[in-house]
């Protein structure tokens, strides 16, 4: 029987090769972290893409490893991966330079020049500020300025995803959900820009050197022989389109319907919502492909989310991680002690948890910043700081989406490695007064790829069919009414004026140090 989902899911930190069935349970799985990414200069980051490749199907040969049973057993494959991130393509599939991955924050600095029309019309709208952000941000604009032999030998400029499904199938295609990037996408029509859209004079690239587009849950080929050699996939598998990782997360925590929003709690922390209108959750930022064909995803980010719980355990988190090592447990499990031992509200510690300048909200200017300290106060209270900030700007979030669209949220849903903390999700649970759900597996991102595989291959009826069949609630978190009070009153009258109150000081510390850059 042909009844098992493969996902390969390419994140940040992994990438895992996973195997589920049609109820939605987590049958196989294999994991490959990523120690060697390259940073030739601070700030820089980026990863050899054959690497990506090699990882993944090595993942793949392993669960066969693991049961040689389930290899004959794959219906379809799914790619889903870390947005953003891109590398230019030979004609033959080589890749001609490292990957850039999405945190990587070099900048183009001499930007292709727009009409005076479309610059006029920027300037009315008061968005020109936006739009060379967006040019300095874009890496074929940063290749085109650097690695002028790299952009012109560029057959294709691909999304790790593309890549992923060009070693699969042989084409160079991508799903339409994976298409999140500085590229000239239409994200309301979801398809390349048209002829005259600003975006092909403000990007360095040719419509010759963007990939096929392919709606979520078609077929995009099949895995050929050698893509089989490497992986272990039986040749001629169907590779169907999936999307990127925060959408399949959406999809696989069961947040179908405009009203149940999604949080994730991954490296970026995310609010979302899915719907078939089109809502800009900021005026100007389009709503990403959803992973539903036709939907789109709003979405408000924390770019270094729960980043800042893993800088937390690397830089204050020793004793947890001696001790978890002793006891065979995770350290996040110890934290959720440190957290039990501080009241809500961390004594009024409070942490914005703005560590990476943004386009437009936050600015580029944007810091981070802890206020509040006192002698009463120890890493425990940092720590909750931590979890209870992040969950702050996903409030402030959650009132955009809500205000911009005009549905109101009546439930979370939580997905991520965050999600597995209690004491995040009652935090979560208590600072946004709803309640909150946490999916019956942990690897939703695999989940959401493997219900597009399902119901384009006609494995499900529909996509709220396989919503019903794979997805499940493991366990609730329901609002406590004085922590409720005690997180509201500190939400309006600390955290919601901070960022505020402290963008002229970041801004000056931007001109006297330089960082982040000054455009």
């Amino acid at each position: 029987m042909k009844d098992l989902l493969l996902s390969i899911d390419l994140g940040t930190q992994s990438v895992r090769a996973l195997l589920y069935d049609l109820r939605g349970d987590l049958i196989g799985r294999q994991q490959q972290v990523f120690t060697d990414y390259q940073r030739e200069q601070p700030g820089w980051m980026s990863h050899d893409g054959e690497g990506f490749w090699r990882a993944a199907a090595n993942c793949c040969q392993r669960l066969w490893a693991q049961e040689p049973a389930w290899r004959a057993r794959v219906a379809g494959v799914g790619v889903t991966t870390q947005r953003g991130s891109i590398v230019p393509m030979a004609a033959d599939g080589a890749c001609l330079a490292p990957v850039l991955i999405w945190l990587d924050q070099r900048r183009a600095s001499r930007l292709p020049t727009l009409s005076p029309l479309w610059r006029g019309a920027f300037a009315l709208a008061g968005v020109a500020g936006t739009i060379a952000a967006f040019q300095r941000e874009a890496e074929v604009n940063w290749w085109a300025q650097h690695a002028t032999d790299v952009h012109r030998r560029a057959h294709k400029f691909m999304l790790v995803s593309g890549l992923l499904n060009q070693r699969l199938t042989g084409r160079f295609a991508d799903s339409i959900g994976s298409q999140v990037a500085y590229l000239p996408f239409d994200y309301k029509r979801h398809a390349w820009a048209g002829a005259h859209d600003w975006k092909w004079q403000a990007l360095a690239v040719r419509p010759d050197q963007l990939p096929d587009l392919l709606p979520v849950g078609s077929v995009m080929g099949t895995v050929t022989a050698a893509a089989a050699q490497v992986s272990g996939i039986p040749e001629g598998t169907p590779v169907l389109a999936a999307a990127a990782d925060k959408a399949c997360e959406i999809l696989g925590s069961g947040a179908l319907q405009p009203e149940v929003g999604a949080l994730s709690y991954g490296t970026t922390a995310t609010i979302n919502m899915t719907s078939a209108r089109y809502v800009e959750p900021t005026p100007f930022v389009p709503p990403y492909p959803a992973a539903v064909a036709g939907h789109y995803s709003a979405e408000v980010q924390i770019t270094r989310g729960f980043w800042l719980v893993s800088w937390f355990k690397e830089q204050f988190g020793h004793p947890e991680r001696v001790a978890a090592e002793s006891l065979g447990v995770a350290p996040e499990q110890l934290f959720d002690e440190l957290v039990a031992q501080v009241p809500p509200g961390s004594l009024g510690l409070t942490l914005q948890p703005t560590w990476s300048p943004g386009i437009r909200t936050p600015g580029p200017e944007a810091k981070g910043a802890i206020i509040g300290f006192g002698e009463s106060h120890t890493r425990a209270h940092l720590y909750r700081a931590i979890l209870e900030g992040l969950a702050y700007a996903l409030r402030e979030g959650r009132e955009r989406l809500e205000k911009r669209s005009g549905v109101r949220f009546s439930e979370l849903r939580v997905s991520g490695g965050g999600s597995q903390s209690d004491a995040a999700m009652q935090l979560t649970a208590d600072v946004f007064n709803l309640p909150v759900a946490r999916p019956h597996t942990h690897e939703t991102s695999g989940l959401g790829a493997a219900m597009d595989v399902a119901v384009g291959l006609g494995l499900h009826a529909d996509m709220p069919t396989a919503v019903a069949e794979m997805t499940r609630v493991a366990r609730w978190f329901e609002p406590q009414p004085g922590a409720v009070q005690t997180y509201d009153q500190l939400y309006t009258q600390v955290y919601r004026p901070l960022y505020g109150k402290l963008r002229p000081l970041y801004q000056a510390i931007r001109q006297i140090t330089g960082y982040p850059a000054p455009d």
